[in-house]
């Protein structure tokens, strides 16, 4: 039996280090796509959704402290309809995984190692997490909270850095030029911080529980304001018509931008590496997620033994998209799916578990297991 070891910084900063990952590269891209210099407005936008989505399943959560979502899904609309819902959950995080290192794949195989097959690098990278995932909730948040300076730091320097380039011009008008458009792409940078749901998990081993509403939003806040900093920095940079003619702006950012005195005249390669780990610690939480509320559906005590056993369908899920284009539509298009599951259903179950009056048991000074 292990104690709640896991404080509002812990939770925080796994938050942060989940949400910054894959997507960072191709976001100005998503962002532009849909409200051309009204980028970094539309990223705000879609931060703003994904709070209050974050908000609802918090809020959820903090109703049964001593359960996850899998278990209180259950005791809110009975054992077979909650079911259903943990099925589709866990189907779509295997999904998201798989999409994850995918995209990993291509980004490694196009910029730095031309000549090695995506397979290779995909089956390294979900190798690497699936061993990780080993490990009980208490460690996953050690293995977070460790990685969290290194990604942030960087990456803000780098936005921090660019700004030397910017025309202000380039983010006028601030509304875009076609609003209609904004919708879709508030869904779509919306659907890049569904990784949060990993919270959770960490809620029934959080020393206090009653805390997780201010981890919430401080983790979603520091993630979405690096976001809006990173989108608004590209966007004043190269434009938005050219940004439309990269396939991952925030990579060539990074190589438009060096550190004074020239001491590095390119970042792309130190970006890359500090990308790596972000990578690495979103994958983590989503393959954690996914064999974690897979133990709990079956009522197993221990999450280990479908570490390796789901690495082969994930992998399979990884390598079916044809080509970069088709994966970044399947990547949209599963995101904006996605807020189905990660935001209206646990709205739903919040709304009837206050009608109904369902709430679990106070926290008591007792020993809990956090892979119970």
């Amino acid at each position: 039996m292990e104690s709640r070891q896991i404080t509002v910084i812990q939770a925080a900063a796994i938050l942060v280090s989940t949400i910054i990952g894959v997507g960072v590269l191709a976001l100005p891209l998503f962002a532009v796509q849909a409200a051309d210099s009204g980028a970094p407005l539309v990223t705000m936008l879609g931060v703003l959704l994904a709070v209050i989505g974050l908000v609802l399943v918090t809020l959820l959560s903090m109703r049964f402290p001593n359960h996850t979502f899998i278990q209180y899904s259950e005791l809110i609309i009975g054992k077979s309809l909650a079911r259903i819902g943990s099925v589709l959950i866990i189907i779509f995080f295997s999904i998201l995984t798989s999409l994850t290192a995918r995209e990993f794949g291509e980004v490694v195989v196009t910029s730095v190692l031309r000549s090695t097959p995506v397979e290779v690098t995909v089956i390294v990278m979900l190798l690497l997490a699936a061993i990780s995932t080993r490990n009980n909730i208490i460690t996953f948040a050690y293995i977070h909270t460790f990685y969290f300076p290194l990604l942030l730091v960087p990456v803000l320097l780098i936005a921090a850095l660019s700004l030397k380039n910017a025309e202000v011009i380039n983010l006028l008008p601030v509304w875009g030029t076609d609003p209609k458009k904004m919708l879709k792409g508030m869904l779509t940078i919306a659907a890049l911080f569904q990784g949060t749901f990993v919270l959770t998990a960490v809620i029934p081993a959080m020393k206090k529980p009653s805390k997780a509403m201010k981890a919430s939003l401080w983790g979603i806040l520091i993630a979405g304001g690096l976001y809006v900093i990173i989108v608004a920095a590209a966007v004043s940079v190269f434009g938005s018509e050219e940004i439309k003619q990269l396939l991952w702006p925030t990579l060539e950012l990074a190589k438009a931008t060096s550190l004074p005195a020239n001491i590095l005249e390119r970042l792309d390669a130190a970006f890359l590496a500090v990308w790596v780990t972000a990578v690495f610690t979103t994958l983590f939480s989503s393959y954690y997620l996914t064999i974690y509320f897979i133990s709990h559906l079956f009522r197993l005590r221990e999450h280990k033994q479908f570490s390796y056993f789901l690495l082969p369908f994930v992998f399979v899920t990884a390598m079916l998209p044809q080509n970069i284009v088709q994966m970044y539509e399947i990547i949209e298009s599963v995101g904006r799916i996605g807020l189905y599951i990660t935001i209206v259903y646990p709205t739903l179950l919040l709304f009837i578990s206050i009608l109904r009056k369902k709430r679990g048991n106070p926290i008591a000074n007792q020993m809990v297991d956090p892979n119970r």
